[in-house]
Parts: C-alpha cells; structure tokens; sequence
C-alpha cells in the first residue's frame, strides 16, 4: 500500500486485483465436517446439507455434485459454481499379471504422484503418497532421483484412496474386503505432518472414510522429533521404520538422514513410542545383495532391535537401471530370515508386487511407461 492510500483507493485496488484473479471454486475434498459446515455457513445453507455432503464425498466416493440426487437441483447448481470436489485426476493406469495396478495421478499445477492397489483374497492395500518428490535421497530408492517437488494438500492424499477404490469398484459399492492403507509411497510422510494427520483423521472419521486406525500404517525413514508428536496424538496410525542398515556407517551411505538423526536416537524414539497391547512396530529393511544381507548384518540387527515390540518385514530389493544394486537371493534372504527367528524376532518376507509396472516398493517415480 501507498502511504497516502485513501480507502476509498484501497477498496479500487481490492476491486481491481478480484476481477483480474479467475475464480478459484473452493475444493471440498480435504474438508473435515467442521470446515464444511462452515463452508455450508458462507453460503446461507443448512448445516445438516454439510453432513450430507460430506457423506457422500467421502464414504460413497461421489465426485461430481451433480449426480448427488439428496440435493435439488438448484443446490447442486449452486455448489457446482462455487466449488468442486477434487481436482486432480488419473493420467495413466498400469496393470500388473499379478493384478496390482499403478496409479499416476496428473495434480492441478501439472506435478505428477503414484499410488498403488495391491489386492489380496481377504484384504487389499493401497499405497498413498504424501509428498510430489521425496527429499531423503535414500540411496537405494527410485523415488529420491525426483527429488522433492512439494508437499501434498489433504485433498491430495485422501483423493488417491477415493479416486482408487471408485476404480475398482465404482461409486457408492461398499468394497468386499479388509481395506488397509499404507503411507509409503512417494515422500517421507512425517515432513508433510499436518496434512498427513489431517488426512489420516479424514480416513478413520466414522462419519466419513470409516477406515480403521488399526489398517493405517505410517512408514518414515526416522525423523526422530515428529515421531515423538505421533506418539502424543489421539488418533494416530500404526508406525514403520524404514531400517535397511543396523549400524550408523551403514545407514549413513544408504539413508543420509542417519546423519541427524543416528540410530541411537532413532531407537530411543521407538523405545518410547506408546504402542497399545498388541501392537508393535514394523522395521522395514531392504535386502541389497553383498550390502545389507550377511549373516553378520542379520545379528546386528538382532541385537539393534532387543527389547523392542518389533516385527522385521524383509524386503527384496527391486531393481532399476537407475539404481546402483541387486537383490539378494532368495536363499540368502531366506537364511537371513531364519538367524532373526531363531533369535526371537518376527520376521517376514514381503513377496514382491507389481515389480513388471514399476509399481513395486521403493520404484515410484511417476514413470508414463510399464517397464515391459
């Protein structure tokens, strides 16, 4: 402002700054009820019409407010020219033989993120991102070659699960499974906080998404102080580590955020992590032929995690032409397995998926194209 503005001048500049900006509609995706009550409030409609909305968005995945027969069509007029329900869209679709699919989503500024659905007999999995990019630059993952790019809105993150489950089954059908949801696709989840836990309560919201706390699962590659926030929150999901090294040398090449965060403080954040009776912690570790999977690596580990409520998933290192390692042999992988049950840890081997369409763990790079 000038210092000798009038507001008379300011109203005209004010005036002048809304007929030269386009109309932005206002994105309901992303809204909790409250935000959308509110929403309901601005435009002189019934705060009940909120609650109706918000049930359609988020647990009958409706996305086109003109197909929401509840409203009278002047409504539906009226919410269509202020607002819209997402913005962002499926670009490309892969589908793997082992029926995983790859999702690339095309964002409203151009910037591209991946999902992925990976179906099981009694239960599917659906791998959300939370960052355009990641900023970790783990040595052994595709995702770091992006980079980071931005973080993702609320909208951002819970539309990949809408937009998937519409996929495969449509809108309005309840699915025929167990529907878990894992935050280990692109990005570190704990640098995009609020927006993460906003969408993990859009998720869990009985009035809405009305997916148990107990299938989410937030994986970080250890950013030790937001791992003490999630500690403190109300609803909070279930908590991963991506290991993939039990010694601070070792994590240090892999994993540069070792570097800030050690493993000593790593693992004290773990140690008082408050886990409910059941549950435990999951330790992610890649298995990187003649890198991480001697029996050596395997005993250190076992003495890293002692004391812990832990579980070790054991995961085959995907390959790319981009990435400088291999994957350990089956009967390497296997017998590092055996030393950490024969020690008393839990350990499973995660079986590969949709490793023909890039979609695979550690491989989401907004790749057009399948591999094939």
């Amino acid at each position: 402002m000038f210092p000798n503005e009038t507001s008379e001048m300011k109203q005209l500049i004010k005036l002048k700054a809304e007929k030269e900006l386009p109309f932005q509609p206002k994105e309901l995706l992303g809204m909790d009820l409250a935000a959308m009550r509110e929403f309901f409030k601005e435009i002189k409609e019934q705060p009940f019409r909120a609650t109706q909305l918000y049930r359609s968005i988020y647990r009958h995945r409706q996305t086109k407010l003109e197909e929401i027969t509840e409203f009278s069509k002047d409504l539906r007029t009226k919410l269509s020219s202020l607002s819209v329900v997402m913005k962002q869209e499926i670009d490309r679709k892969f589908n793997s033989q082992d029926g995983t699919r790859r999702y690339l989503f095309k964002l409203v500024d151009g910037r591209e993120i991946e999902s992925v659905w990976i179906p099981e007999p009694d239960r599917a999995t659906i791998c959300i991102s939370s960052q355009v990019g990641c900023p970790l630059a783990c040595e052994f993952c595709l995702t770091a070659q992006l980079k980071l790019k931005r973080n993702l809105s609320v909208g951002e993150i819970v539309g990949q699960i809408t937009t998937v489950l519409s996929d495969v089954y449509g809108v309005k059908q309840t699915p025929d499974r167990q529907i878990n949801i894992v935050m280990m696709g692109m990005g570190e989840p704990l640098l995009n906080y609020d927006n993460v836990l906003a969408a993990i309560r859009l998720m869990n919201d009985e009035e809405g998404m009305a997916i148990s706390i107990r299938h989410i699962t937030l994986s970080t590659a250890g950013i030790v102080p937001k791992i003490y926030d999630l500690g403190k929150e109300e609803i909070r999901p279930r908590l991963a580590i991506s290991l993939t090294g039990a010694t601070d040398e070792l994590r240090n090449r892999l994993m540069p955020i070792n570097k800030r965060y050690p493993l000593k403080e790593l693992l004290k954040a773990c140690q008082e992590f408050p886990l409910k009776p059941r549950e435990r912690i999951t330790f992610e570790y890649v298995m990187l032929k003649d890198v991480t999977d001697s029996d050596l690596d395997a005993k250190r580990l076992v003495k890293l995690l002692q004391g812990l409520k832990a579980k070790v998933n054991l995961i085959p290192h995907n390959p790319a032409e981009e990435l400088p390692f291999e994957s350990s042999s089956t009967d390497r992988v296997l017998a590092f397995q055996k030393i950490l049950i024969d020690s008393g840890l839990s350990a499973f081997i995660r079986r590969p998926r949709g490793q023909d369409i890039f979609a695979a763990c550690g491989q989401l790079a907004a790749k057009s194209s399948t591999g094939m």
